[in-house]
């Protein structure tokens, strides 16, 4: 089962995902991750270790990250009001996985 941390030191959500992305199917799994009523897509973006997906929720903008090298996953708020946002946004995902 996915896990979720809300981080306030640094506005951020960690995920501890049941199955970890790769470099390779990152997209795929964002999109997967990601699939709900509320949540629309706007793009990707692939580095050498880094790969993040920007996404809306609540008329507000976010981008989930993966980072190889650290096998890390991540979600930050684009603004203060994105980041205020971030407590909202883990129930919203909690209620989604338990439907």
């Amino acid at each position: 089962m996915t896990e979720f941390q809300l981080d306030p030191r640094h506005n951020a959500i960690i995920i501890s995902p049941s199955e970890m992305p790769n470099d390779d199917n990152f997209e795929l799994w964002a999109h997967l991750f990601l699939h709900a009523p509320e949540i629309t897509i706007s793009e990707f973006a692939s580095g050498a270790d880094r790969h993040q997906c920007r996404f809306s929720y609540a008329q507000q903008n976010f981008n989930l990250n993966f980072e190889h090298y650290s096998n890390s996953v991540w979600i930050n708020g684009e603004g203060v009001a994105a980041e205020q946002l971030l407590a909202v946004l883990v129930h919203y995902f909690l209620t989604q996985m338990q439907q």
